[in-house]
């Protein structure tokens, strides 16, 4: 569905030409009875005219319909307010429509499929408005043109915005789908080889122990690593740009980090992710260079409440961090926690609280707020 709203716009077009060939059928009627014919002439051209353009960029793709589709009702209610010049008050008073009549709430609807439920209220105001003073009176005639006006606007509107909708789920489902299949294909490829290669150094490296000991953990956890990208997969940027920071973190789990993160999907924009990852992996690095290499870390990932944002969490048992430490590093010009973790958080907007101290561990939390869905 690359074009969803494909239906909608040449539903439009439709509508707009028989409502022309209408209005056209009803000027006739009364077109002796006018006391300008030759505007109302005049006005008609103008309504085939603009019609014929509407056609033409309608039933065309790409982003040129939506500036057309916003002077629409500017047209439409000009139209309208040739009305008193055209049309005599006895006609008005025995009920004979206006200039455009029906043909101008074709406007409502080209604004409600491009700017949804918004664009359909503001076209139906403008149009209402234009009905009123073009009539210069509000009978219960008014009143009904009105109100169809407005559940055009709100109908249409709403069904521009679940067809789009739909057809980014269906996007995300169908580019979802062909990454399963990919890691599947993936999966078979690599499990007779690189996993059964790294499993067997893990083992072997066990048994000589050592520098081979080492060698072994290693590969233990490249393994860990390879199976979860290759059942988790790396996370995927949608059509609206944005990453599910829960699948990226998730790759991060190994033999010696835990990492909890919600079922459900936490789609941030990709930037944002991937900075997130960033100072994560830079939190997992101090914990094997200054706790151990066989440390083991928790990485706990959050929604929070009303899904203002994102919280995760970077702990480790070691024996902390002694207070004043990061100031003097930074003061000596050793600033790797500061660019790695404070200033990428920084930038995306975030926030970092640093729990510690001597014999407790240490913990990053990092909270970034907004745009979680």
């Amino acid at each position: 569905m690359d074009h969803p709203l494909e239906p909608l716009w040449c539903g439009a077009v439709v509508y707009r030409v028989l409502t022309l060939l209408t209005v056209i059928g009803v000027s006739a009627f009364h077109f002796r009875e006018y006391a300008s014919p030759i505007g109302a002439g005049l006005v008609l051209a103008v309504m085939v005219g603009w019609t014929a353009v509407l056609a033409r960029v309608f039933l065309t793709h790409g982003e040129v319909r939506r500036p057309f589709a916003l002077a629409d009702p500017l047209v439409s209610a000009a139209i309208m307010l040739t009305t008193p010049l055209i049309v005599t008050d006895a006609q008005l008073d025995a009920s004979t429509p206006g200039m455009g009549s029906i043909w101008t709430s074709g406007a409502v609807l080209s604004c409600a499929i491009a700017f949804r439920v918004p664009g359909g209220l503001a076209s139906a105001a403008l149009i209402s408005a234009a009905l009123v003073l073009g009539k210069s009176r509000v009978t219960l005639t008014e009143l009904s043109d009105i109100q169809i006006l407005v559940l055009a606007g709100l109908t249409v509107g709403f069904a521009s915005l679940v067809l789009d909708s739909a057809a980014t789920r269906l996007r995300r489902a169908a580019a979802e789908e062909a990454a399963t299949a990919e890691r599947e294909r993936l999966a078979r490829a690599v499990h007779d080889g690189v996993l059964q290669v790294l499993a067997h150094v893990k083992r072997r490296g066990a048994e000589l122990g050592g520098g081979a000991a080492e060698l072994g953990v290693l590969a233990g956890e490249q393994e860990v690593a390879l199976r979860t990208l290759l059942t988790s997969g790396d996370a995927q940027v949608d059509a609206s740009g944005h990453r599910d920071l829960a699948a990226t973190l998730r790759a991060l789990a190994s033999p010696r980090v835990t990492v909890s993160a919600p079922a459900h999907s936490v789609e941030l924009p990709a930037g944002t992710v991937a900075e997130l990852d960033a100072v994560v992996r830079a939190a997992l690095v101090n914990v094997e260079r200054h706790v151990g290499p066989d440390a083991p870390a928790w990485v706990l990932v959050e929604t929070l409440d009303d899904a203002a944002g994102v919280e995760i969490s970077v702990r480790d048992d070691g024996p902390g961090i002694p207070p004043g430490r990061l100031a003097e590093a930074e003061a000596q010009g050793r600033i790797g926690v500061s660019r790695s973790i404070l200033g990428r958080v920084a930038d995306v907007g975030g926030s970092v609280e640093l729990d510690t101290g001597p014999g407790r561990g240490t913990e990053w939390i990092i909270r970034v707020p907004g745009g979680v869905t």
